[in-house]
């Protein structure tokens, strides 16, 4: 292990998982490049990493996914149960775990060859949330169950894009997928509606029918049309306005959201 230390306030404590040394020894240094970062400690795979964690503490930990022994995904489970786990960014050459990185909490997943701007974006984003945290020590009546900046990473043609759920208008199923529609296009994950339903439920989204799942900040009325119901969505960038069907056992409960939610309005024509 070789730590640089930096006193300076707001610096990150971090750690540098990796069992391949020269792309540890790469990472060590882009990281020491960092403004944001100060102390920085080194481990060679998943056990080491735990062993230094009980010596050192940190505020995030960068990690490669396959390893010997514990792979990064299984040591990302076991920091997730700490009291207080440390933040967890992926380093990884494999573009096809991005889903299963962000169901485990990871603050972000970076390709190789690791780009020094997407690790500092990164370190942005850890100490950003780190400062939100501080500054609320007192918790809040009730807490959602969602992340405010929750993002879902969307991989095409071997690159990976984090969409911000605030940029959804409405999702549809697709089979065992579902089809993100947002301000600027749609976007095809490998997540189940009913998995999204879940997650954003307290983040002003509502399961309107078996394949959609709409957004109710968007939502401008609600119309009759034969014997169902469609709730109409206002356009949002490029998105354009839309129509959706609705259930006849979610009627009811959209428009009590409506009413009960804040700044909704809906009308029945």
């Amino acid at each position: 292990m070789t730590p640089t230390t930096d006193s300076a306030a707001g610096t990150l404590r971090v750690l540098a998982v990796d069992d391949e040394k020269p792309a540890l020894d790469e990472l060590v240094y882009l990281l020491r490049a960092q403004p944001g970062v100060g102390e920085i400690h080194e481990a060679a795979d998943a056990t080491s990493a735990l062993r230094e964690l009980r010596a050192h503490p940190v505020d995030a930990v960068f990690l490669d996914i396959n390893m010997p022994g514990l792979d990064g995904m299984e040591l990302a489970g076991i920091l997730s149960e700490f009291a207080n786990p440390p933040a967890v960014v992926f380093v990884t050459a494999h573009d096809d775990r991005a889903v299963a990185a962000f169901d485990l909490g990871a603050t972000d997943y970076l390709l190789k060859p690791l780009r020094e701007a997407r690790l500092a974006e990164a370190v942005r984003r850890i100490a950003g949330n780190r400062g939100a945290a501080a500054e609320s020590s007192t918790p809040a009546p009730e807490q959602p169950r969602t992340d405010p900046n929750e993002v879902i990473p969307v991989e095409l043609g071997g690159v990976t894009t984090l969409v911000p759920r605030s940029s959804v208008s409405w999702v549809e199923a697709d089979g065992d997928y579902a089809r993100l529609h947002t301000s600027d296009g749609s976007h095809l994950v490998r997540i189940p509606l009913s998995a999204l339903e879940s997650r954003w439920e307290d983040a002003g989204f509502l399961r309107v029918h078996r394949s959609y799942l709409v957004a109710l900040r968007l939502v401008t009325g609600l119309r009759t049309v034969g014997t169902g119901t469609v709730v109409c969505l206002r356009a949002e960038g490029n998105a354009a306005a839309v129509e959706l069907p609705v259930s006849r056992r979610q009627v009811r409960e959209l428009k009590q959201r409506l009413i009960n939610g804040p700044r909704q309005t809906w009308t029945q024509r």
